[in-house]
């Protein structure tokens, strides 16, 4: 079963700096981190602030050549999580036909945002990442900044998202 959901602000992971895009569902009850690269998170900093540049970034000039093309971005889906890595799709309408293109979900979320296109978690994928292990993510440090980086996602609040709160 898919989940709606928004993209509710931007983070960053205080044990390895690493920014997070915070997911939650249109009933705030579930939150949903994802990593991403520092390049996505401006990506998607500059929509959620509303910034427009001279000329476009990346995800701009693909929201504008896909609606040149008479391409419609339908939804964004967050759809699996295999060891520690999210997989999302981003589904395309164009004259009446639907195509599935494989993203990175940083990615989907960016063309998302300015494609005004829902997003959907699969709920597998929320109950997988309840048990991330977060080992992988910081296997250089030591055990405390494990289990402070845990306590940090399992106590998520919307007040933490700080500038980019929506």
């Amino acid at each position: 079963m898919m989940v709606e959901m928004k993209v509710a602000g931007l983070t960053i992971d205080p044990v390895t700096n690493t920014p997070i895009v915070i997911l939650k569902d249109r009933e705030e009850k579930r939150v949903l981190p994802i990593w991403i690269g520092l390049f996505e998170a401006s990506a998607i900093a500059t929509e959620l602030e509303g910034i427009n540049f001279s000329r476009p970034m990346t995800h701009d000039l693909i929201r504008d050549i896909l609606a040149t093309l008479g391409i419609e971005v339908l939804k964004v889906e967050v759809h699996d999580l295999r060891n520690n890595t999210f997989f999302a799709n981003i589904h395309l309408l164009r004259e009446g036909k639907t195509q599935v293109i494989d993203s990175r979900p940083s990615d989907a979320l960016a063309l998302a945002l300015r494609a005004g296109a829902p997003i959907y978690v699969e709920e597998r994928v929320i109950e997988k990442s309840r048990n991330i292990d977060v080992g992988t993510k910081i296997s250089d440090l030591e055990k405390e900044k494990e289990d402070k980086l845990k306590d940090f996602l399992e106590n998520l609040d919307p007040d933490d998202f700080g500038k980019y709160k929506m």
